[in-house]
């Protein structure tokens, strides 16, 4: 991490700005996300719900939550 992580007043480029469908974040991030994370000795991602909650982490990192327009 940057010695700037942390400090008042230093934003940074996430959340980025939710402009709607986005493909980057496929399945082959996912695996290289899990891959890593298993590499540091977090355990593997055993069932669909582990990699449905990381999709939905990685989302939520990447993305901020879309507000409902009021009606």
């Amino acid at each position: 991490m940057s010695g700037t992580a942390f400090r008042p007043g230093v934003f940074g480029s996430y959340p980025l700005p939710n402009a709607g469908p986005d493909a980057r974040p496929s399945e082959s991030l996912l695996r290289s996300v899990a891959g890593v994370l298993v590499g540091y000795g977090y355990p593997p991602l055993a069932s669909v719900e582990d990699w449905s909650a990381l999709e939905s982490a990685l989302r939520a990192f990447l993305y901020p939550p879309k507000i409902p327009k009021e009606q």
